[in-house]
């Protein structure tokens, strides 16, 4: 089952088209793995966050706890919980720009502070921002999940944007390592602050390119991270109708063009076989469909979740969910 799968990984993303339940999955993942003991970080990276309305609470850009250690209803060890995160991009670009301003204002004479300050504004909006910012918050996560939680899953937004965050580590880290190989211009530039200060006591070149590394690095660490398949699985989430599958199929492609080594296919919400004629039929589509699936994708498992009565909302629903992940039967 999933959770056997998933069980080696310190970093799991649960990714997959808009609607096809990967907020579910991601939970009961994250609920699972704290019943076996695990400390475990939910993370959403969807800026459309339903994590706070399927746990029943409050869920912010900081981690609270969801689920604490020897919880009855959840069935948690004495060890095992579940802190979550919604990372908020509006206040993620907010505080990365400051950041960047605070930089710009150290290393600029006074005289281009205004300048720099408007060029950030601008920035704010420019293509590209939300998904740098994100990605340093992402990286954030990883980090601290390697010294504070012993797994850290990813709740993600649909496809594109995801495959978009994962390309970027590799682009980011190129591009720093291209800024700070030009080392003429770093020097000119260097050279003229220091002018333009009086021969200061900070050396702003030598500042900037501490910034650059440790960016560089940073993204260099997430990129081996997210590509070391014994550190890191990806579940691709998919109900069994035609465009899911295909999108499935798509990204599967792409992740695999990226590195990044897909775990686990999970079919979500399948009909069952026997409650009456309509869903017997419906349930032999979804057959078919899963067939062609597994023709142009035959190598990771495929696993079935079947449709559950009720809403999948609060800790019993996410319960009977995690039942069906694992472990599995001895």
């Amino acid at each position: 089952m999933l959770l056997d799968l998933l069980t080696p990984h310190r970093v799991v993303f649960v990714g997959g088209k808009g609607g096809v339940g990967k907020t579910s999955v991601a939970a009961a993942l994250a609920l699972g793995r704290a019943r076996a003991g695990a400390r475990v970080l939910l993370v959403s990276t969807d800026p459309a966050h339903n994590l706070g309305h399927l746990w029943g609470r409050p869920v912010g850009d900081r981690p609270v706890r969801l689920i604490g250690p020897g919880d009855t209803v959840a069935g948690t060890g004495p060890e095992g919980h579940v802190d979550g995160l919604e990372i908020d991009p509006e206040r993620t670009v907010g505080q990365h720009l400051s950041a960047v301003a605070a930089t710009m204002r150290r290393l600029l004479p006074e005289r281009m502070h205004a300048p720099a300050a408007r060029h950030l504004e601008l920035a704010r909006q420019a293509p590209g921002t939300h998904e740098s910012a994100v990605l340093e918050r992402i990286a954030e996560a990883v980090e601290l999940g390697a010294e504070a939680y012993d797994l850290v899953v990813f709740d993600t937004a649909p496809s594109g944007h995801t495959l978009r965050l994962l390309a970027l580590p590799e682009q980011l880290t190129s591009w720093t390592e291209a800024l700070l190989a030009n080392r003429e211009r770093s020097e000119r530039f260097g050279a003229a602050v220091r002018g333009l200060g009086g021969g200061g006591e900070i050396d702003r070149d030598a500042e900037l390119r501490r910034v650059l590394s440790r960016r560089r690095d940073r993204f260099a660490r997430l990129r081996e991270v997210v590509t070391d398949p014994a550190r890191t699985g990806f579940v691709i989430v998919l109900t069994a109708e035609p465009l899911p599958i295909a999108e499935t199929v798509e990204v599967h492609e792409k992740l695999t063009g990226l590195g990044v080594e897909v775990t686990a296919l999970v079919a979500n919400r399948r009909s069952p076989a026997d409650a009456g004629d309509l869903l017997a039929r419906r349930r032999d589509r979804e057959d078919e469909h899963l067939l062609r699936l597994r023709r142009r994708i035959p190598d990771p498992p495929l696993l079935d979740v079947p449709l559950l009565p009720g809403d999948l909302v609060g800790l019993e629903a996410l319960a009977a969910l995690a039942d069906r992940l694992g472990p599995s039967p001895a």
